[in-house]
């Protein structure tokens, strides 16, 4: 009779399994928007303006009035505007925003959240296809979702930023990867490389994985494909602001002049830390060290685990572009979140748990990353 009991509810498990990724996914979004809400109200604010603050409000002007109409009162980190400002801001996710923004009805701002959370599913059915693959189990797969949609600063995955879509290019780019599937892989990277810089990790780890393919004769002429595709969309947006702004390298420099963004090997980092754990400092800043030290302990556990060479590289590629760049501190953690296989050990670990060491875990999980990135926009005044 049991035998009979998991025939009949076998079909229902493959439901369950089929829309799990998007249920938690979502759920734990929401989490964070009622606590972004309450924070917000406590901090006199409309959770619609945090919504889209900060690097929202330029992608928004941007969809709406092009990169030579955005409103003239927005300036860079150093409150200057000059004709190239915009240029900083790469065109994939504004014109995903202006395509669905066409719809009757629906608000550019609107759009921008949609495309976020819709991008964010996209994301988590990757993560729990990557969680299978690798953790060997639909649990770590969903735990998998669980830890990067509860991370520090998820918050953006809700706004009007280019966080959700740039990981699910990444996410599912490395599935083609490792899965060998070049011309899936070679497209979602080209895609990535016009939402945001950091799309040069991805071309790095994309093409050198085609390049040894190519090297042990591997899947015929499919490689030069993930080869060829992979930097064109970087490389496109990259060219056309050079011949904007009369530089090969001006894309790089209008980011110095105007955020001070500029690799310079980790010092300015470095400095962050060390002054942080030594002075009197706030509790956001002392957070976010913490959590950057936390990154960099769990890239020594994704050295040590099985997992796909493409994978860590990717990790520590997105973490060195960001640790080792000077600029906005309170930013690193936000720019870690495409840093996705960190987290793959801690849901393997977790999967390894009681089932109530696992839920107890994820809960705290959640509310502190909740937290964390609606504290971080409402009550820090440098935000994200």
């Amino acid at each position: 009779m049991l035998d009979r009991l998991r025939a009949e509810l076998r079909p229902y498990r493959r439901t369950v399994l089929a829309i799990a990724p998007a249920v938690v996914y979502l759920a734990i979004r929401l989490v964070g928007l009622l606590v972004l809400a309450w924070l917000s109200a406590a901090n006199d604010e409309a959770l619609i303006d945090n919504l889209r603050a900060w690097d929202g409000q330029w992608y928004l002007e941007i969809a709406q009035h092009g990169y030579g109409g955005v409103d003239p009162s927005m300036v860079d980190g150093y409150g200057h505007r000059y004709p190239e400002t915009p240029l900083a801001f790469f065109p994939g996710y504004p014109l995903l925003i202006m395509s669905l923004a066409w719809i009757p009805g629906v608000s550019a701002t609107g759009a921008a959240v949609t495309v976020s959370l819709a991008c964010g599913v996209a994301a988590a059915y990757g993560l729990a296809r990557l969680g299978r693959r690798v953790g060997g189990s639909e649990g770590v797969g969903l735990l998998l979702v669980v830890l990067f949609a509860a991370a520090p600063m998820s918050v953006v995955l809700s706004m009007a930023y280019t966080e959700a879509l740039f990981c699910a290019l990444s996410i599912w780019a490395l599935i083609g990867v490792v899965e060998r599937q070049w011309a899936w892989a070679g497209l979602c990277c080209a895609a990535a490389g016009l939402v945001r810089p950091t799309a040069a990790a991805l071309i790095g780890v994309v093409g050198l994985a085609a390049l040894v393919a190519i090297a042990r004769r591997r899947d015929t002429w499919r490689p030069w494909l993930a080869l060829v595709l992979a930097p064109v969309g970087m490389v496109t947006y990259i060219g056309w602001v050079a011949v904007q702004t009369g530089s090969p390298t001006g894309y790089f420099e209008l980011q110095q002049r105007g955020w001070s963004s500029a690799f310079d090997g980790g010092v300015a980092t470095a400095k962050f830390v060390v002054e942080s754990l030594t002075e009197e400092k706030s509790v956001l800043e002392t957070f976010t060290v913490w959590i950057v030290l936390a990154a960099l302990v769990l890239m020594v556990l994704c050295l040590r685990q099985r997992m796909p060479w493409p994978l860590v590289l990717f990790a520590a590629a997105v973490l060195t572009l960001d640790l080792g760049s000077d600029g906005l501190m309170y930013s690193k953690v936000r720019l870690m979140l495409p840093a996705f296989p960190l987290l793959i050990p801690v849901a393997i670990g977790l999967a390894r748990r009681r089932a109530t060491t696992a839920a107890a875990t994820a809960v705290l999980l959640v509310f502190f990353g909740s937290w964390f990135g609606a504290y971080s926009l409402t009550a820090w005044q440098y935000a994200i």
